[in-house]
């Protein structure tokens, strides 16, 4: 069997779609369609430099219509991706909890569990369900302070 450019995009075009299953983004599965489209632009004939065209102007295509149509329907829909850490939880009221495994308390950020750490340092073992308001990061700690009883933020 002769080996032509065709096969070249196929197999590049199965190697991105493959390796889309490490990543999650859709920006290799975008690639990996676009070189599946340019083997179907070598297989009718078309000179290396117009393959090279034309997977560039697929790319230029695919690649942000899989980034910003097609990725944002495959997201939970109150899920903010990206935004843990920057700031937008600041003084939002969340509920202690207590991890299965360990016991250790803390609490859910963004389907994320963070241990707590209080404010003056101390890492007390708060009751389940405990109030509590986020203040910051400190690594992967979540600094918070009780919350007022009487008091829902």
């Amino acid at each position: 069997m002769e080996w032509s450019l065709t096969h070249f995009w196929l197999i590049l075009a199965l190697a991105l779609s493959l390796a889309e299953l490490t990543s999650g983004v859709l920006l290799l599965l975008a690639l990996g369609v676009a070189a599946a489209l340019t083997a179907l632009v070598a297989s009718l004939g078309a000179s290396f430099e117009w393959q090279l065209v034309a997977m560039g102007v697929l790319s230029g295509i695919l690649v942000p219509v899989a980034i910003l149509w097609i990725r944002p329907r495959f997201s939970p829909k109150g899920v903010a991706y990206g935004t843990t850490g920057t700031g937008v939880e600041h003084g939002k009221l969340y509920h202690s909890q207590l991890r299965d495994f360990d016991g250790t308390t803390g609490i859910e950020v963004n389907g994320d569990f963070y241990r707590l750490k209080l404010v003056d340092g101390s890492s007390p073992e708060l009751p389940e369900g405990t109030p509590v308001v986020f203040e910051t990061f400190d690594g992967t700690t979540a600094i918070v302070h009780l919350a007022h009883p009487n008091k829902e933020q």
